[in-house]
C-alpha cells in the first residue's frame, strides 16, 4: 500500500507509481467525494466534444425525412392521445 501526507497547502502527491498505472497526466480532473468515513477520488472523464450531426439519426427512424411542420404536428396528435387517455397510474 502506498502512502502520501497532506500538504500545509492542502495537497496530496498521488504516487508516481499509481499515476503512471492508469496514465494520469498533471491537470486530469478527479471528483471528490467524502463519504464520512473515507475519501474517494473518482476520474472525472470528459464527454467527447461532439457535433449536431453526430447525434442525427440516433433515434432510428428509417423512413422518408419529415419536414419540421410534419415533425410538430405528430407530437401534437401524440400529446392529444395523452391527454384524452388521462393521468397515468
Amino acid at each position: 500500500m502506498e502512502t502520501t501526507t497532506l500538504s500545509s497547502k492542502g495537497q496530496i502527491i498521488i504516487p508516481k507509481s499509481i499515476r503512471e498505472s492508469h496514465h494520469w497526466q498533471p491537470g486530469t480532473v478527479f471528483a471528490v467525494e467524502d463519504t464520512g468515513t473515507e475519501i474517494i477520488l473518482r476520474l472525472r472523464k470528459p464527454f467527447p466534444t461532439t457535433l449536431l450531426e453526430d447525434g442525427l439519426g440516433c433515434a432510428g427512424y428509417e423512413g422518408p425525412a419529415k419536414s419540421v411542420e410534419e415533425m410538430e404536428e405528430g407530437i401534437s396528435e401524440e400529446l392529444r392521445r395523452q391527454w384524452q387517455r388521462g393521468p397515468r397510474k
